[in-house]
């Protein structure tokens, strides 16, 4: 590393240029405590980043049994030692002097300390009588993307076949549903298609709502240092922001929020009408692309254009670019799944590939991508409301294997109706039907979206909430029990990444005070509860880390994500490693789907699909008559106006996302005293053509308004497109007084106070990026008054705030952001 580089000015350091289908050069980042000398270190420690999917291998440097900092692994295939601001700097959270050191148990309306049995009895007391009284279903588990593998597993496993509750999530239904679903829709089964290697290889490479630079840091390094090498790669981004991506990209196409199917159906079209597509491929793989075809007929770029307000030009420029590629890597996040249509949108870009051809190749791929470091577990798992190992809970068959595994009947894991998703079970919640639910890893009250109602919905005193965090969150505040966690560098256990990568993190330090590992909290609740397979043995026979990973081990035998060649020792030492890893493939498997669709006969497909308008479940026999040899499944989709849109009361629309420097609910990042410094305080981007039409100015405060709540925030004037207001969900408000949190009419500062309850009726993951929005003065930046509104027909609430009106919308605006702007979503420790 580059030691006189600011990372947080330059957050992706400094360029190692490199051309097409050469290596990635080595650049070993660093950061050590102030005052600390690498001969300080007195050991490093094997671990990989948990703030964020791209799994750049590290290792923790410690001094006295205190970590003291990090460098990057330079072995590892995933980043090759480079490290991000967040992977630099945010391990000093775990050192912060409010970390939960006890068991906390609400006693006359406070939470007052305890030891772990009195919590302990607490909650398996609750337990055994909501089970007597209302049976399994009166139970909810909401989970994270931050756990460890073995950790969700035994979650699972306790839920399914120890509790035997339908009602068990994780926020991945915030960041990464999507990209499960649409793999489902396209391929029979979750599984990413591509490879991070194959940036290296790519001629085109497409971001559709993918801020790379931003949500996974060290691939934009690897991008930059293409882009400053010899045959570099052509960018498409589509994206209505002007991300650091955007500035690099070839074309940049900035629709309208909510209008992604349109202007993917437009795309679409054109690579068909000019026959730019792989006809033997097609043929030979998939099933429906008649279909298809017919779909996207009418769609050209001049219907797009008026739909999405992107000239027909650059909708044909794409077209081309994406059309005549060699080797088509494309990507998909938040900008996809947080938006309307989000599955139907997703699945068109599998679409682009499974048309061209462009699968299973170095360079050709598609990554949908995952927003937290271990969401793909969560899906793995079955800790995101799907069966463990990716078996398909419709299918009889797939449930008495995972019987047979887990030494139960097959009457014992519930499946007789589609799993609970989060926002069904928090509606349950406040129906009174859960009557406990269990929150891991996770700060819901400030990232699922109406947070009003989510609060209302945990202070329940009906509802029996139990939280097991690091930090006395939002959410921890209106818990009955909090349990102090450890987290990472404190425990064992592995995660994987978006591109299927595999590491292992070990322990490094001891935890604070009596906090324990989650696998040890769920463990012990296990045996409490005295679960026993139909032998009258243990559910869960394991003890620890390593134990658990072998039973794992055993459940993902067969299936697509197998783990039966891996185990702790191999995965010590070197680099992550790509399953499915077998006897055959050794060494993990870098790209899925090189010999035709693996996973998608009826037989051994992880779903039979959905409709993508409607989210009306395919049925087995449906599904069997339209692809009986399990090729993959070409599915169209009609463009829908969103469900919200601007009025003459909200004329804005208004999107959410994150800032470079930040994970979701800033409870470890900001504790990092420079990501902290970086951004301090929650912003409301607005467009330059608006700001100045409607006389706002940088740094004024402004309130940003929709049907359901409000909050505060200083203005930045952006290049973002006109129309579009864009505020960063971060921030809550741990760490502000509390006469500053919102109340009764009172505006808030958490993004989520504004958003919708609604969600993409395929894969339920919420809509956090389709809101109507109006805009207010409140001050100016130099803490003067507003002036008093002109007009009585649009004079707000508050009489010290001026209403806004949406200015134009051109159709491309120029392209410079800083690096706090992106797209992504989610909630979490």
């Amino acid at each position: 590393m580059d030691t006189s580089l600011d990372r947080i000015a330059q957050p992706w350091g400094s360029r190692t240029a490199y051309g097409r289908h050469g290596t990635w050069p080595v650049r070993v980042d660093t950061h050590l405590a102030d005052g600390v000398r690498p001969d300080d270190v007195q050991r490093w420690v094997q671990a990989a980043s948990l703030l964020h999917s791209d799994g750049d291998a590290m290792d923790i440097a410690v001094d006295d049994g205190r970590m003291i900092g990090v460098r990057g692994r330079a072995s590892d295939r995933v980043n090759r030692g480079r490290l991000g601001p967040k992977d630099l700097f945010g391990w000093q959270a775990n050192a912060s002097p409010d970390r939960l050191v006890t068991p906390l148990v609400r006693r006359e309306g406070r939470l007052v300390a305890c030891d772990w049995d009195t919590a302990m009895d607490l909650i398996v007391t609750r337990s055994r009588a909501l089970l007597d009284e209302r049976g399994p279903g009166s139970i909810g588990f909401y989970t994270s993307g931050q756990l460890f593998l073995e950790e969700y597993y035994s979650l699972a496993v306790l839920a399914r076949a120890g509790i035997g509750t339908p009602h068990l999530d994780g926020n991945t239904r915030m960041c990464t549903s999507t990209a499960a679903e649409a793999l489902k829709e396209s391929f029979g089964s979750d599984g990413q298609p591509g490879s991070y290697d194959d940036l290296d290889h790519a001629d085109v490479l497409a971001m559709f709502g993918h801020n790379m630079a931003e949500t996974q840091p060290v691939q934009w390094m690897r991008v930059l240092d293409r882009l400053a090498g010899s045959d570099p790669p052509r960018l498409v981004c589509v994206d209505p922001r002007p991300t650091p991506a955007a500035r690099h990209a070839t074309v940049h196409l900035a629709p309208r929020s909510g209008t992604n199917v349109a202007l993917l159906n437009a795309l679409l079209h054109e690579i068909i009408r000019r026959d730019r597509v792989d006809h033997a491929y097609i043929e030979k793989h998939t099933v429906g692309f008649d279909e298809l075809t017919k779909m996207v007929e009418h769609c050209t770029p001049s219907w797009a254009q008026d739909i999405c307000d992107v000239p027909a030009a650059r909708v044909r420029e794409a077209a081309e670019i994406l059309g005549s590629a060699d080797r088509l890597l494309s990507t998909v996040l938040q900008g996809v799944y947080q938006s309307h249509q989000a599955t139907a949108a997703a699945v068109q870009v599998n679409n682009l590939h499974l048309i061209r051809g462009m699968l299973g190749r170095p360079g050709a791929g598609v990554l949908q991508m995952n927003g937290q470091p271990s969401a793909q577990n969560t899906r793995e798992c079955g800790a995101n409301g799907d069966l463990p190992g990716f078996r398909n809970w419709e299918n009889d068959d797939h449930v008495a294997d995972l019987a047979r595994v887990w030494n139960v009947e097959p009457a014992t894991i519930p499946h007789y109706g589609p799993p609970t998703h989060a926002m069904q079970m928090f509606r349950y919640a406040e129906q009174g039907s859960i009557g406990m639910l269990w929150i891991s890893g996770t700060n819901p009250a400030v990232s699922l979206p109406e947070l009003s109602r989510i609060r209302s919905v945990l202070a329940q005193d009906r509802l029996f909430t139990v939280v097991q965090d690091l930090f006395l969150t939002e959410t921890a505040q209106l818990a009955d029990v909090v349990l102090p966690a450890a987290t990472w560098g404190e425990k064992t256990g592995t995660f994987t990444n978006a591109d299927r990568t595999v590491h292992l993190c070990d322990k490094a330090v001891e935890p604070p005070g009596e906090a324990r590992p989650d696998l040890d909290i769920f463990l012990d609740y296990a045996a409490r509860m005295d679960f026993r397979d139909k032998d009258g043995g243990p559910l869960l026979p394991w003890h620890d880390p390593e134990s658990a990973f072998e039973a794992w081990k055993r459940c993902s035998a067969g299936r697509p994500c197998d783990y039966t060649g891996l185990s702790y020792a191999l995965l010590r030492g070197g680099t992550g490693i790509q399953w499915p890893c077998t006897a055959r493939s050794p060494r993990g498997t870098e790209r899925l789907y090189t010999d035709g669709i693996t996973w998608a006969h009826p037989d051994t497909c992880e779903a039979y699909g959905k409709d993508l308008v409607t989210g009306a479940p395919v049925t087995v026999v449906e599904y069997r008559s339209l692809n009986p040899d399990g090729k993959a499944v070409l599915k169209a989709a009609e463009y829908l106006p969103p469900h919200e849109e601007p009025d003459e009361s909200h004329p804005f629309q208004l999107t959410t996302g994150r800032t470079l420097y930040h994970f979701h609910t800033r409870t470890k990042t900001g504790r990092a005293p420079q990501l902290n410094a970086a951004a301090p305080d929650v912003w409301v981007e607005a467009s330059a053509p608006d700001a100045e039409a409607l006389g706002f100015h940088e740094g004024d405060l402004m309130e940003v308004a929709t049907p359901r709540g409000a909050l505060r925030a200083r203005l930045r004037v952006t290049d973002i497109r006109p129309g579009l207001l864009f505020v960063p969900f971060h921030y809550g408000y741990w760490d502000t007084p509390a006469g500053s949190r919102p109340g009764a009419g009172t505006p808030g500062r958490a993004a989520n106070e504004t958003t919708v309850t609604d969600w993409d009726p395929v894969s339920k993951q919420p809509l956090f990026k389709t809101a109507a929005a109006a805009l207010r003065l409140i001050e100016r930046g130099d803490g003067t008054s507003a002036p008093a509104p002109t007009t009585a027909a649009s004079a707000p609430a508050d009489p010290d705030s001026v209403p806004a009106t949406a200015g134009g919308r051109p159709a491309h605006a120029s392209q410079t952001a800083t690096p706090e702007e992106n797209d992504g979503q989610g909630g979490a420790r």
